[in-house]
């Protein structure tokens, strides 16, 4: 089997709290359905066979009743499975913040807010590291 026939890696999962924190501090992405947070994945501190793209998924108490937020839950995971696949080898971690709103939401819809979103959270920082409008010293 050549390098072009294997299937990308299988993509991973945030479990560890200061990871969904230090996601929160990286780049975002909103829509009316979810919210994306991202961070690029830097050091030789990370744990063996988390290389590639990880994903960490939360919906908070106020969208609605366990079973409601356990149904959001469960489709952010099937659209990330479809949408994040050309990402996978790459080392970020994004969270996904789930809105009421995607649980009627078409399903095509939220595959393209997922990769819409990783467009956004996964793109390189401009060189000097510096944010946008950020003063400097005259």
């Amino acid at each position: 089997m050549s390098a072009a026939d294997e299937p990308p890696p299988p993509l991973g999962r945030i479990r560890r709290r200061p990871d969904y924190l230090a996601a929160a501090a990286g780049r975002r992405f909103h829509t009316g359905r979810l919210t994306a947070q991202g961070r690029l994945r830097e050091g030789p501190g990370e744990a063996e066979g988390e290389t590639g793209l990880r994903f960490g998924f939360t919906v908070t108490k106020r969208t609605g009743h366990a079973t409601e937020r356990n149904r959001i839950r469960r489709r952010l995971k099937a659209a990330v499975e479809l949408a994040g696949a050309g990402h996978a080898a790459q080392p970020f971690d994004v969270v996904l913040i789930g809105r009421r709103e995607a649980l009627g939401a078409p399903f095509a819809l939220l595959v393209d807010d997922i990769r819409r979103a990783l467009a956004a959270v996964t793109k390189p920082r401009p060189p000097g590291g510096g944010r946008r409008g950020q003063r400097t010293e005259s």
